[in-house]
């Protein structure tokens, strides 16, 4: 496709853009044309622009994400670097934009003295993907805090819409589509004894218990109820299993590094192995709760 595209966005647009730049894995084909907004104002005009025929994909810090090595077909939008507003709104109403960093909210939070908020230091990724999956750590989740959100649909018309016009559940949100999520309105109590250590002792018990650091997308398979993918997988005999340059860590098994030359293909075989291993040995299907997309 030769997508033509008016003059004022050329300055904040790459064609056949490496994906593997924009993920956490640091693996993945080309985007077609890849678009990094100003503001709202813009990625609002840019999608009123494009074809309705162009497939549109919306990222944040990439870190839910395996793009195959394929590519995407059509433009992605990166949020991260644009959409970045972190307001207080009230006594302890907090406004988010969907590329804010999740751990900024933390931090700031504390900062305010509101919470509990300190979870959303363990999720590595933005606010937007954190609202379209419902995305959690240490027995927070992000919806529990949404009073409402904004969206943005495929033709760039901005809409204000309810909690309760989503679906909700763990790891799971469905609600209006095609639409984006631009920010959201959070609601905490006042916490004014709420300090900083507080995130700092989470993050270190992250550190001593994940593979921090290392290139990874952070959890690949949601928890079965009643028990821990981690836990099924390694009792599977699986840590440390590789396919090229991509292993389940050793230090949590519902990791999977890449090493640094592994392919989009060699995590996705992994993940395919992972999964039919734990199905045979415990009759559990694993759900992933990383999405996978793209061309092969």
């Amino acid at each position: 496709m030769s997508l033509a595209l008016a003059p004022e966005f050329t300055p904040r647009v790459r064609r056949n853009e490496p994906l593997s730049r924009h993920t956490s894995w640091h693996v993945g084909g080309p985007a077609e044309v890849f678009f990094s907004p100003r503001d709202r104002g813009e990625l609002a005009a840019f999608l009123r622009a494009l074809p309705g025929s162009v497939p549109v994909h919306v990222i944040g810090l990439g870190s839910n994400l395996l793009v195959r090595d394929g590519g995407l077909p059509g433009v992605v939008i990166s949020t991260h670097g644009a959409l970045e507003a972190l307001e207080r709104r009230s006594e302890t109403g907090v406004y988010a934009e969907a590329g804010v960093a999740c751990a900024r909210v933390a931090r700031q939070c504390i900062k305010w003295g509101l919470g509990p908020a300190e979870f959303f230091a363990g999720i590595p990724g933005t606010v937007g993907g954190a609202l379209a999956m419902n995305a959690g750590a240490f027995g927070g989740e992000t919806w529990a805090h949404v009073e409402s959100v904004e969206t943005i649909d495929r033709g760039g018309a901005v809409h204000a819409r309810a909690r309760a016009d989503y679906a909700v559940g763990y790891r799971s949100v469905r609600g209006p589509a095609p639409e984006w999520f631009l920010a959201a309105h959070l609601s905490f109590e006042r916490r004014p004894q709420a300090h900083v250590s507080e995130v700092r002792a989470l993050l270190e018990k992250r550190k001593a218990t994940q593979p921090i650091g290392a290139w990874s997308c952070g959890s690949v398979f949601t928890n079965p109820p009643g028990d821990h993918a981690a836990r099924l997988i390694e009792s599977a005999g699986l840590k440390g299993f590789r396919i090229g340059d991509a292993s389940v860590s050793d230090k949590h098994a519902n990791f999977i590094i890449n090493h640094g030359a592994a392919t989009a293909a060699d995590v996705e075989r992994l993940i395919g192995h992972v999964r039919d291993t734990v199905a045979a040995r415990h009759g559990i299907a694993l759900q992933p709760e990383v999405r996978i997309v793209g061309v092969p």
